[in-house]
């Protein structure tokens, strides 16, 4: 049975962008989920949320319930953390965002010693060799820290992997794709104000889930890296993915929850139906 699930944040009103990735998934599995990633406490709002089902709604899409809220899975994301920290795959990083910048451009002045991510300019891993005597002096200090994946490390562990995807990626990626355990470098799996990043939440709660089918957008295809590596240090099961289109507006760039013009709610106060909707997504 294909199970598939759109999750969305509720930092914002649904844009048509939504529309079409929440359309796609429900019509790509038999059974539908919706999960809320409401783990950004800082900027997500009950009014978004409520909007959020009205606005699925409205589209005439239905979901199984009770839908799941991230907000409420801090302690699976905690298990997780605590099991990469049994591999001793996690280290602590006291860098500043500040700090990190400054090391990168430093780093960028030598070509050779610059690494460039699916985000930018990775990590230098300024914190990983610390010893473990600096490393406690600094936590008993108190100095603030988040916790980093030692790539290296992970890729050692967890092997050659692959994913399996049956869309299409942004240069038309398809089948089994190769994992880069290094893309993304030692990433972020949690902070003090972030129980947990979005990559390792979203692997724990779609094997929670059951989610056998992953359908996102083409600008989420390098997260299926990170994600497929984690899947095997945790020894989750993997979903098949499926990248699709994204939605653009006139100047070719995607849709954002600030542009109030083309969100569902004003869609929708402004006499638009469902099905012109669909017309304009899908033809």
């Amino acid at each position: 049975m294909i199970v598939t699930r759109f999750a969305p944040s509720p930092t914002g009103y649904l844009h048509l962008g939504h529309a079409f990735a929440a359309i796609t998934a429900k019509r790509a599995g038999e059974r539908f989920l919706l999960r809320i990633e409401d783990i950004d406490r800082a900027r997500c709002r009950p009014e978004f949320e409520t909007a959020i089902y009205e606005d699925l709604s409205w589209l005439g899409l239905d979901w199984e319930t009770p839908v799941l809220r991230q907000s409420e899975r801090f302690d699976a994301y905690r298990a997780a953390l605590d099991g990469l920290e049994a591999q001793h795959l996690l280290y602590p990083c006291f860098c500043t965002r500040a700090e990190i910048a400054a090391e990168i451009a430093r780093a960028s002045e030598a070509p050779h010693n610059a690494i460039l991510g699916p985000e930018g300019p990775v990590y230098p891993g300024t914190c990983r060799d610390l010893t473990e005597k600096e490393r406690n002096m600094r936590i008993e200090s108190g100095a603030p820290y988040a916790l980093r994946l030692d790539s290296r490390k992970a890729a050692s562990v967890a092997g050659t992997l692959t994913f399996a995807e049956q869309g299409a990626g942004p240069h038309g990626e398809h089948g089994n794709i190769a994992v880069d355990p290094l893309l993304f470098g030692d990433i972020v799996l949690a902070r003090k104000e972030t129980p947990a990043s979005y990559h390792l939440s979203v692997v724990v709660d779609d094997a929670f889930q059951g989610v056998t089918l992953v359908t996102r957008g083409n600008d989420l295809f390098a997260a299926a890296h990170i994600q497929r590596v984690l899947q095997a240090l945790l020894d989750l099961p993997t979903p098949v993915y499926a990248h699709h289109k994204l939605i653009l507006d006139e100047n070719g760039k995607k849709f954002s929850k600030r542009d109030s013009t083309v969100t569902l709610c004003a869609l929708r106060q402004n006499g638009v139906t469902p099905d012109q909707v669909r017309t304009q997504l899908f033809g």
